[in-house]
């Protein structure tokens, strides 16, 4: 039986290590479209401070963290769609640097 040459890659796609690849660009691409609703937010004006009875500068700083966190839960309800495209972009790339 011959034995493998530890210094030859594996086939891209295959083996834990490129699933374990793959995993990280896909959390990094659902990262960066939670980030991305999460600017669309506030620029809908999402956890602004209302004039009266409002939450004071605590409201104010926390705010963004609100926002985040509903973008969050929006990717994982799905999103925009913005996340697949960025992964396969990412996986694209690193396919490629390999």
């Amino acid at each position: 039986m011959p034995s493998l040459d530890p210094t030859i890659a594996p086939p891209s796609g295959t083996g834990p290590a490129t699933r374990a690849r793959d995993e990280k660009l896909r959390e990094a691409a659902r990262e960066l479209e939670a980030n991305f609703l999460a600017e669309m937010l506030k620029a809908a004006g999402l956890g602004e401070t209302p004039d009266s009875f409002g939450g004071g500068a605590g409201e104010e700083q926390f705010g963004s963290f609100l926002r985040l966190e509903q973008a969050r839960a929006m990717v994982d309800a799905g999103g925009i769609g913005l996340a697949q495209s960025l992964f396969e972009a990412l996986k694209e790339r690193a396919d490629g640097a390999v």
